[in-house]
């Protein structure tokens, strides 16, 4: 651990004397546990990215961690969010944004929805009216089919099919694993946000199968569903893990003895993103064929196409 690191206690005197947890700590600890799932981050990975042992981080999660500031901001950086959003206090930096708060705090989730959508327009950067609907975007977990399904549907419809993982490893001139081992997640999240920039300028018409953790990017996802028309592949955790060591690779699992429970922790933190999709198709209720077909008509009816 770097010197300039203070030491996270393991109990807080409440938990010692077996007090209730702190409310602050724990729903802290759970905001630290659902942005690390969010961005497909192992508790090891986050621990050591933020150079903070990995039992002082257990301790910051269960809510029983009383972490100094440093600490909070070297785990906020490792996680790419302003240490405000860590602290769950985003929306009180200006005056402006206190407002704003005030007028969708009590909004449901349409609501919201449509506020999100009308801001580009407002803001001015909406694109021209129906641009991007023949560029279709496929999201989701790794195994969901998004390879496999993007290649049927663009031929189908006679699109280019772009795999936007080679893509960046075509900027980057190496591998996933090389760029997020050599050079960190930051500089793959800009690769990546390069990979999607370029692919919008290129391809009016397109086939997109995206990276599944590309929805931790804000402004990579907002850009993604202002100029695509997006689909999410759905799955069952237990399906994603059979595809993908059906495929040979165990990337997201390497090192891991609780992988099934990283899957379903990564699904759970994502899915609520992955749900702001134009469409969804769970592609584990029905076989290759179907799932194709069923992607098929929809996209098709999307975009007014013959069936």
């Amino acid at each position: 651990m770097s010197s300039n690191i203070l030491p996270i206690h393991g109990l807080t005197p409440n938990e010692e004397s077996g007090e209730e947890k702190n409310p602050f700590l724990v729903a802290l600890g759970e905001r630290v546990r659902s942005l690390r799932s969010r961005r497909g981050m192992t508790r090891k990975a986050l621990a050591t990215t933020a150079d903070v042992s990995e039992r002082h981080l257990a301790n910051l999660e269960y809510g029983v961690g009383n972490a100094s500031i440093l600490v909070l901001l070297q785990i906020a950086q490792a996680l790419q969010c302003p240490l405000a959003e860590l602290l769950g206090d985003v929306t009180a930096s200006s005056p402006e944004w206190l407002l704003i708060r005030e007028l969708l705090e009590k909004r449901d989730e349409p609501t919201l929805r449509r506020v999100r959508e009308a801001l580009p327009g407002l803001l001015g950067e909406a694109p021209a009216a129906d641009a991007g609907r023949s560029r279709i975007a496929l999201i989701g977990l790794r195994g969901a089919g998004k390879s496999t399904l993007g290649r049927m549907l663009a031929e189908d419809l006679d699109y280019p099919f772009v795999e936007l993982s080679r893509e960046i490893e075509k900027f980057a001139g190496c591998s996933i694993s090389e760029i997020q081992g050599l050079y960190g997640q930051n500089a793959y999240r800009r690769y990546e946000r390069r990979a999607v920039e370029e692919a919008i300028q290129i391809y009016p018409e397109a086939v997109l199968a995206t990276p599944g953790g590309l929805v931790s990017d804000a402004a990579t996802f907002n850009l993604l569903l202002s100029h695509c028309t997006t689909v999410w592949l759905q799955a069952a955790p237990e399906d994603h893990m059979r595809r993908v060591i059906a495929q040979g690779d165990m990337r997201p699992m390497a090192d891991n003895k609780e992988a099934m429970d990283d899957l379903k922790a990564i699904l759970e933190g994502r899915s609520p993103f992955y749900s702001k999709a134009t469409l969804t198709l769970d592609t584990s209720a029905q076989d290759l064929g179907a799932s194709f077909q069923a992607l098929r008509a929809m996209v098709r009816q999307t975009l007014s196409l013959p069936a």
